[in-house]
């Protein structure tokens, strides 16, 4: 398999030959400097990958010819992070790293103790960006399917029972907390299964308030310790992730 990946949406991944222009033709042309005939992989996002020859190409636009479909089936248990935005552009590193731990969905949030507050637009704008650098991670390490990264919003929205997954973990820090798999292990006690969504709170630097970490909690999420030592925001992230896909996912 070609270590060339590119993404083009499902609607534009019709019939044997594929379209690359915009961005990932100028990458294609002026940064990997691909020839006709050479192997480059197409991912849709959407468990798709598209094995492909470049058949032609303009100073604009190649044209690629598909050789092999191959379907990845979604992962069982799709996960969810609920991250509070940490200083900086560390929200970036996160959602990369997110994708590669097999994150379904990714949800900024902006708490009390979040310094980053945006209006609608400029939510909507971080949302763009974010979405784009989830793309980037999935070009990178090969993930056929691709998160959404939601729009920063504040914690109640996220609140309401339909909008989170069946099992949700809180990172906690003032409560009483219990080993991730004791929740699931009391979980598979009560469904005789294990959960088909699951999710993991993160706060912010300072970590949520006692009363965000309350409504979270009586939202239904199950207080976690992710340790003795005290991690930051990017940490306990992929902490979280990494426990939940390796029980769960992989």
């Amino acid at each position: 398999m070609s270590l060339h990946r590119f993404y083009l949406p499902v609607e534009s991944c019709r019939g044997d030959s594929l379209r690359l222009d915009g961005r990932e033709a100028h990458h294609a042309l002026h940064v990997l400097r691909l020839q006709r005939g050479e192997s480059v992989t197409v991912l849709d996002g959407a468990g798709t990958e598209y094995l492909c020859a470049v058949e032609s190409a303009n100073k604009n636009a190649l044209v690629l010819a598909v050789g092999e479909k191959r379907f990845t089936p979604a992962p069982p248990c799709p996960l969810t992070l609920l991250v509070a935005i940490p200083k900086g552009k560390l929200i970036e590193s996160i959602i990369q790293k997110a994708v590669e731990l097999g994150a379904h969905r990714i949800v900024p949030l902006l708490t009390e103790r979040v310094v980053t507050q945006l209006d609608d637009d400029g939510a909507e704008a971080k949302r763009d960006k974010w979405q784009t650098v989830a793309i980037e991670a999935i070009k990178q390490c090969g993930a056929p399917w691709l998160p959404q990264v939601a729009a920063p919003q504040n914690l109640k929205a996220w609140l309401a029972p339909g909008n989170l997954p069946e099992l949700t973990l809180v990172g906690s820090l003032q409560t009483e907390r219990q080993h991730p798999r004791v929740w699931l292990a009391e979980f598979h006690r009560q469904h005789g299964r294990k959960p088909r969504s699951a999710g993991v709170w993160i706060g912010p630097e300072g970590d949520f308030t006692l009363a965000e970490l309350q409504a979270i909690e009586q939202a239904g999420a199950k207080p976690i310790t992710l340790g003795a030592l005290t991690l930051r925001v990017e940490t306990a992230a992929l902490y979280g992730l990494s426990f939940l896909n390796y029980e769960l996912s992989a």
